[in-house]
């Protein structure tokens, strides 16, 4: 199994503008002299008294409520074992990008320069005033036991030991699934763990908690069954010594209705796998190989319920589906602890959550048509938006009934902020993604000796968007690709020179300049350059879709397009649209590509456009036509000329929201628009902008990406019969490449992809 990327993308990814994945953001403004003199001296001696009268204030006038500490002294890490605090590091960024993206939670990593238990919870215990949780990272039993069991005695915030309970949470959700599709009873199957360290024995405490029979228990460690002969054990392994005459993993899988497995890759035979009981649950969830490899086990008994650790096959068992929402739960309630109760709470919610019906959106974003609960779908996808909804609001219940809540809340207003805390619009581009791989369709790349789209060819093989056809002489992109380190495996490379199709192009060139004459030889020459070369392959139907303008100026590389690529029937002109990723969710910007002075008519079919673009994204359209006064503030012709393009878009699509003209504060903040009584955006802020001509347009665009440091996708083309995109030259990168081509792929919708859940 190949990954889904290379030493060389991940480098990268981590090195590429400012090192690391994270930093530190002011939430206030800190422009002027005031603003410093209130988030500093004199002004900040205000929350300072408050708090010292009343420590609860720390949660109103601080970061506190929502900061949790991720804390590793770097001995245990996943795949890698003991490399140290300074090596940890990036695998605890990574934890807190995860609590970001996931639940919204600020995280300060904390990768400490000691491996003694003492040191370490003293460390702990020193800095537990400024954060509201710790989350235990990758640190080796059995010292991982005694450091929890010390730090939830001492401190009066939750200690999670994620490495445990994480795996544990979401292994035992599974298992209560798997064991009931397959018929069977918890308290009656047979129960065997290979692996005996902090995770598995967490996973097998919870499970037995839950229902499994502790006498059913068989643990395997790297010599073989915990027995009752064996005298080599250490006191984290001593309570799963049974009296048996099994010996090795091989033995304790005879007639086995479970296999946790926690350890190594590839150690169970399709031999062991065949002895196990009818219908066995296999949680294979050794990284980044499996036990046993997910396509074996498959193709050995078609009747095994089967999960790994991998997101390429179906049952993941990925923590992220615990901790960030546990944390959430615990955090919102002010919790002193996340006790065994939370815990079985957050177990049963994800477990009851995958046996109710799974929304398109969910599906969809897997590449799916659906998901059903059954022995391919035992526990929730990781980016299903109803488990932080489920899960947090489970363990925040749990909490207030055991007594470990400081704070109660409203859990019906509770359930109802988790849906809105993190719009779903941020997954945009990821099943965009998700679609794309579902199409197989072929995407031309006229500058195939770039290299950046040497790089991103290669990405889009490795995440299975297309199949990418490279332009260019074969022996210059093979040795380019060579120099860069990139494998071609999957690549399609076509010589416009060699191609078949190639008098078929000169033809049909030829005849689509007749009104304008052209020469036999000029068409020829056209069609060897690989900037017309890959718009005629779209128009002939030899490719499905175009990605270009890495090397070449827009004037150079979007003409050829325009005028080979036909406009869809029924559309007028085509345009540029740009997504902004913001904090205010997901906003696009048009036209930011083609047409330089559009008249109203324009502007009318741009906005319609963009509008039906956006409900294929599966967002209502919501269009601000922009300009530099709101609604007749400056009387003006080309604010009339505006006003005259929103009655044609009325006029013609009357179920869009549009308004304007408008100044782009107005169409932002609902707060704006409610000055003007007249405001047809029924309160809603705008997701389109509409700019009057293209100097606004990419001066605007340009500014937000510069400024703000906002994700930006694009431009995309819009009214083209074929999706071709051009990029910025300047400004584009591998991931641009990467988001177009997807973006390409799915521009034949047949369905808006689904968001709402």
């Amino acid at each position: 199994m190949e990954p889904l990327t290379t030493r060389k993308d991940a480098l990268q990814y981590h090195a590429h503008g400012r090192p690391g994945k994270i930093e530190v953001i002011p939430s206030k403004p800190c422009l002027t002299q005031i603003d410093l003199s209130l988030a500093y001296s004199p002004g900040v001696a205000e929350p300072c008294r408050e708090i010292d009268k009343d420590r609860d204030k720390v949660f109103e006038y601080t970061a506190k409520g929502n900061l949790v500490a991720v804390v590793s002294d770097g001995s245990a890490v996943l795949g890698l074992g003991n490399i140290g605090p300074d090596a940890a590091k990036p695998v605890m960024e990574g934890k807190g990008v995860l609590f970001k993206r996931f639940a919204d939670i600020d995280v300060f990593d904390i990768e400490l320069g000691t491996q003694d238990v003492d040191e370490i919870v003293a460390a702990v215990k020193a800095i537990a005033p400024t954060i509201s949780g710790v989350n235990l990272e990758d640190i080796s039993a059995p010292r991982c036991f005694e450091i929890e069991r010390r730090l939830k005695a001492e401190l009066d915030i939750p200690v999670f030991h994620d490495d445990q309970h994480g795996t544990a949470i979401i292994s035992a959700a599974a298992v209560i699934n798997g064991v009931a599709i397959a018929g069977k009873k918890m308290s009656e199957a047979k129960f065997v763990v290979n692996g005996a360290g902090a995770s598995a024995v967490a996973c097998t405490n919870l499970a037995m908690e839950l229902g499994i029979n502790p006498d059913n228990v068989l643990m395997c460690d790297s010599k073989g069954v915990l027995h009752h002969e064996r005298t080599d054990l250490n006191d984290s392994k001593l309570p799963f010594v049974r009296e048996t005459e099994a010996r090795t993993l091989a033995d304790a899988l005879v007639g086995a209705d479970v296999l946790l497995g926690l350890s190594v890759g590839n150690v169970v035979t399709p031999e062991m796998l065949l002895s196990m009981a009818a219908n066995p649950v296999v949680l294979a969830m050794a990284n980044p190989d499996p036990e046993i490899a997910y396509p074996l086990a498959v193709e050995t008994r078609k009747d095994v319920i089967m999960g790994t650790g991998r997101s390429d096959f179906p049952n993941q068992v990925n923590n992220v589906l615990g901790f960030p929402f546990i944390f959430r739960g615990a955090l919102d309630v002010r919790a002193t602890d996340i006790n065994q109760e939370m815990i079985h709470a957050a177990t049963y919610a994800l477990a009851d959550l995958a046996k109710e019906p799974v929304p398109d959106v969910v599906a969809s974003a897997y590449g799916l048509d659906k998901l059903e609960y059954g022995p391919q779908y035992v526990i929730p996808k990781p980016f299903d938006t109803r488990v932080i909804r489920r899960v947090s609001a489970a363990v925040a219940q749990a909490a207030i009934d055991t007594g470990v809540a400081q704070k109660r809340i409203d859990m019906e207003a509770y359930v109802r902020q988790l849906g809105e805390r993190l719009g779903e619009e941020r997954d945009l581009m990821r099943r965009v993604v998700s679609r794309s791989r579902r199409t197989h369709n072929r995407i031309v790349y006229p500058e195939g000796t770039s290299e950046r789209i040497l790089i991103a060819a290669e990405a889009v093989v490795q995440e299975r968007i297309a199949v990418p056809v490279l332009l260019g002489e074969e022996k210059v992109i093979r040795e380019r690709a060579e120099e860069l380190k990139v494998s071609l495996k999957g690549v399609e490379i076509l010589d416009p020179a060699k191609s078949p199709f190639l008098d078929e192009y000169v033809e049909e060139l030829m005849n689509l300049r007749q009104h304008r004459r052209i020469t036999a030889a000029r068409a020829r020459a056209r069609a060897l350059d690989p900037m017309w070369h890959g718009p005629l392959m779209l128009r002939m139907g030899h490719a499905d879709g175009m990605v270009s303008g890495v090397t070449r100026q827009v004037r150079k590389s979007i003409p050829p397009m325009l005028k080979v690529v036909p406009l869809r029937e029924g559309v007028r002109l085509a345009c540029g649209m740009t997504m902004v990723f913001s904090k205010l969710g997901t906003i696009f910007l048009t036209d930011t590509a083609i047409n330089i002075s559009p008249d109203e008519g324009d502007l009318a079919e741009i906005a319609m456009l963009a509008a039906e673009e956006v409900a294929a994204f599966g967002f209502e359209p919501v269009v601000a036509m922009l300009s530099f006064s709101s609604f007749g503030g400056t009387p003006h012709h080309k604010t009339d000329l505006i006003r005259r393009a929103v009655r044609l878009v009325r006029e013609e699509a009357p179920d869009i929201i549009i308004d304007g003209e408008m100044r782009v504060d107005a169409a932002l903040d609902p707060n704006i628009q409610a000055r003007y009584p007249d405001c047809k955006l029924q309160g809603k802020r705008a997701n389109i902008l509409v700019f009057p001509d293209l100097n606004s347009a990419n001066i605007g665009f340009n500014l937000v990406r510069t400024l703000a440091e906002a994700q930006v996708v694009g431009p995309m083309m819009l009214g083209l019969e074929k999706p071709a995109h051009t990029l910025q030259p300047h400004s584009c990168g591998v991931s641009d490449v990467v988001h177009l081509t997807a973006l390409a792929c799915m521009n034949g919708h047949p369905n808006p992809l689904p968001t709402h859940v």
